[in-house]
């Protein structure tokens, strides 16, 4: 087996590991806080259902790309030791909590600076646009209803339906997006066999996430106003959504999912905050300055590690 081989698997472990543990989060940590009750093993039986079909789905459509395409701009030429320390720059953060964009970290050891530089304006926007979407839903939400009280017992189950659905439909959509930071570590057209192992990789790297209950980086969502409760997950799933398949579908470019996912958690508690009577923003602005801040740290370390690669390229 060449060196090259070897990083390149080292590098894909690293990744697969370190991306569903920090970004996956984003799409199914409303669902794990809100189904403490139901077994870990039912929910990963669900999710990597979903997982399976994702990959192999676009395995098959893409010709042996998982990345759904979105890697037509980075092509693979191989990975090297300073491409495979980024995933465990990654993996590091994810330790401590910090909501890391992994297309930022992973991509910026491969990616040129004119795709880079693509990536973050699509990011911005994408945080810009979920945060302004998502003030003025919950603004109109909160007049009508009050996601703090616990729903009827007659229209629990239906609600519990509706999130399992929208958290299947946001999982698919998360992962034909964010595959491409694990897939840039492989080469575009990937065998059968190799397929396999990948598949059973993920499946095993989803099964530890949630039998951890999603980690430190569940914290991002705990945190935030009633996401313990079906129906406040159930509305969130649907309307991020909904804003990361728009964005899906302008073009191949990838973006940080992550941003979008903050973003959107960032005009919700701020529309709610609006309605307090009392110190109502106030409270909320050290949350959202936390998260924000969490982001520039994740965007810091992208700036080193392609300092890093240029410096190793030099």
């Amino acid at each position: 087996m060449s060196e090259v081989t070897v990083w390149m698997w080292i590098g894909f472990m690293l990744a697969a590991y370190s991306v569903i543990a920090n970004d996956s989060i984003q799409t199914l940590g409303t669902w794990i806080a809100s189904n403490k009750k139901v077994n870990w093993k039912y929910m990963w039986g669900f999710a990597s259902a979903v997982l399976l079909f994702a990959v192999w789905y676009g395995w098959f459509m893409y010709d042996g790309d998982i990345s759904y395409g979105r890697l037509n701009k980075i092509p693979f030429e191989g990975v090297t030791w300073y491409q495979a320390l980024a995933p465990a720059v990654l993996l590091l953060l994810t330790r401590f909590g910090v909501p890391v964009s992994t297309s930022f970290l992973v991509l910026s050891a491969f990616a040129s600076t004119m795709v880079l530089q693509k990536v973050l304006m699509k990011s911005m926007l994408g945080y810009a646009v979920a945060a302004v979407a998502a003030y003025m839903i919950w603004f109109a939400l909160t007049r009508i209803i009050d996601e703090g009280r616990n729903v009827k017992e007659s229209h629990k189950k239906y609600w519990v339906m509706g999130q399992w659905v929208t958290t299947g439909f946001l999982w698919w959509t998360w992962l034909s997006h964010d595959m491409a930071n694990i897939a840039v570590f492989m080469p575009r057209q990937i065998p059968v066999d190799v397929m396999v192992i990948i598949s059973t990789v993920f499946v095993v790297g989803l099964a530890y996430m949630l039998q951890q209950r999603g980690g430190k980086i569940q914290e991002i969502v705990v945190q935030k106003k009633n996401t313990k409760y079906v129906r406040s997950a159930t509305l969130i799933d649907l309307f991020y959504f909904i804003v990361l398949y728009i964005f899906k579908e302008v073009n191949d470019i990838p973006m940080s999912t992550t941003w979008v996912f903050v973003g959107l958690l960032t005009g919700r508690e701020l529309a709610i905050a609006s309605f307090k009577k009392k110190n109502g923003l106030k409270k909320v602005f050290p949350i959202v300055g936390k998260d924000f801040l969490k982001l520039m740290i994740g965007l810091a370390a992208s700036v080193c590690i392609v300092l890093l690669v240029q410096y190793a390229k030099g």
